[in-house]
């Protein structure tokens, strides 16, 4: 039973998973990525909503992620064209303010103009804040901002705006932290899963915060 007193203000996750789900059921490596926009992307932000989490951050796509095969990153291009034309509106239906991390330099032309149209169209949603973390690396995100702001370059990071997370999710096995929110993570609380992404229910969620509740933070003290 979770304790509604004690629900974390900003979940983060790592998406981990999505090939590896498609090909043990015989499909294209973009079926599980599809599937995971098409439906746990969804159930997710519904399930935290619900909730009262305040801030949802979804890891999408790294920087190293362009080092794929050219057909699956085009595949992806051409998924997020798509999202952002159909599925996003679902989400921004549901009080969804949509943000977007990363370095959107290296998109096209199109794909940047559709996602400054969707963080316009829900600015004014109050019910949870999705980030969608998008040609993102830590190092990089830091990088960035130190060559913008100096030694002064916090207020220049993609996450300056946001509140620390509290819960950072990582899918698919994997225990290691891949630099995500290196800086603005320095003391969340990790919770690392084998279920693919694709097979990370609400309920699955559920059973994270309830590890996350038993646990005291300590925050480096």
């Amino acid at each position: 039973m979770l304790d509604q007193a004690n629900i974390p203000n900003h979940i983060a996750i790592i998406m981990d998973g999505n090939r590896r789900w498609a090909k043990a059921k015989g499909l294209p490596v973009i079926a599980g990525h599809a599937y995971a926009v098409e439906k746990t992307v969804e159930e997710l932000i519904e399930r935290t909503g619900e909730l009262g989490v305040e801030y949802l951050t979804l890891w999408a796509f790294s920087t190293e992620n362009w080092g794929r095969a050219k057909d699956e990153v085009a595949g992806l291009m051409n998924l997020f064209r798509k999202a952002l034309e159909t599925k996003v509106g679902k989400f921004i239906e549901k009080g969804a303010r949509l943000k977007l991390i990363g370095d959107m330099s290296r998109f096209s032309q199109d794909i940047q103009e559709g996602m400054m149209r969707v963080m316009e169209k829900s600015k004014q949603n109050t019910k949870i804040t999705v980030s969608f973390a998008l040609n993102y690396g830590g190092r990089d995100e830091i990088k960035r901002a130190v060559e913008v702001g100096g030694v002064d370059f916090e207020k220049h990071l993609d996450t300056y705006a946001m509140p620390e997370p509290d819960l950072i999710i990582r899918t698919g096995g994997e225990q290691r932290t891949s630099g995500f929110l290196m800086w603005s993570g320095a003391y969340a609380e990790w919770y690392f899963t084998d279920l693919l992404f694709p097979d990370f229910t609400p309920q699955k969620l559920d059973l994270a915060i309830e590890e996350y509740q038993k646990r005291q933070r300590r925050f480096g003290k």
